[in-house]
């Protein structure tokens, strides 16, 4: 097992690339705290896990909300004596209220930024001293390729959420090396999450999205999560500020 006795912290853990990570985190050996909003989705995932012979806990937290970020973690610790792994996963995506920078709302920029943004500083903030007091540990951000590209056009708050998370990956990286403490991104494309099903509900624009990948299809969650496994590992040992695509070769094109 490739995580064995290792402690994960993989926030938005109940849907999506969240569940995917939480899951397989779990068959590799680690306990795994699934830190999410929505209790139905958290504790469905944990069950899942648990029934599989596997280490689970849900943990109801807004990660956006210092309180909540700062309980979740101690709990975390209180459960499992610390943390090596944590997965900044959760992320919101406003369809059809992002907008132009003159057509924006401020209260769409505030929330975008609060959960996809402020939340990765903030787990961070509260797990790193743990990982200071393990001798190291492993941060995985999950990023997009809006963050690097105007492949986006509209979505002027979530692309910029994004680009703030490719920055941060990069200082946290250099600030904490000697730490021991490695800090990467995972970089998804398209991905069939609950995120955008919305938007894949329109045939026409999947078909589009589906036809800019030079490997015809969209991501799933099974595609991104063995990425996570190797980032969480000592497999990586030499891996940190770096940005790993997952996007079936979107940017390529």
């Amino acid at each position: 097992m490739r995580l064995k006795d290792k402690v994960a912290i993989v926030t938005g853990g109940g849907a999506g690339i969240g569940r995917a990570v939480a899951e397989l985190y779990a068959r590799e050996g680690a306990c795994v705290v699934i830190a999410e909003i929505c209790a139905a989705t958290g504790e469905a995932v944990a069950r899942a896990i648990a029934g599989g012979g596997g280490k689970a806990t849900f943990i109801c937290c807004d990660v956006s909300q210092t309180q909540e970020v700062k309980a979740m973690v101690e709990e975390a610790v209180r459960q499992y004596g610390g943390v090596d792994i944590l997965v900044n996963n959760a992320g919101v995506q406003m369809h059809g209220a992002d907008a132009r920078a003159h057509d924006l709302a401020e209260e769409v920029w505030d929330r975008t930024m609060a959960v996809n943004l402020r939340s990765v500083w903030l787990c961070s903030k509260y797990v790193i001293p743990s990982m200071l007091a393990r001798g190291g540990g492993s941060i995985i951000h999950v990023a997009s390729p809006t963050g690097l590209t105007g492949c986006a056009p509209t979505y002027t708050t979530y692309s910029t959420s994004k680009g703030g998370v490719f920055a941060l990956t990069r200082i946290m990286a250099v600030d904490y090396g000697r730490d021991h403490i490695r800090v990467n991104a995972i970089v998804p494309g398209t991905t069939e999450t609950p995120l955008i099903a919305s938007l894949l509900a329109d045939r026409q624009l999947r078909a589009r999205l589906e036809a800019k990948s030079p490997l015809g299809r969209l991501g799933t969650p099974e595609d991104v999560a063995p990425l996570a496994v190797f980032l969480g590992s000592d497999e990586s040992r030499y891996c940190t500020g770096g940005f790993y695509m997952v996007d079936g070769g979107m940017l390529a094109v």
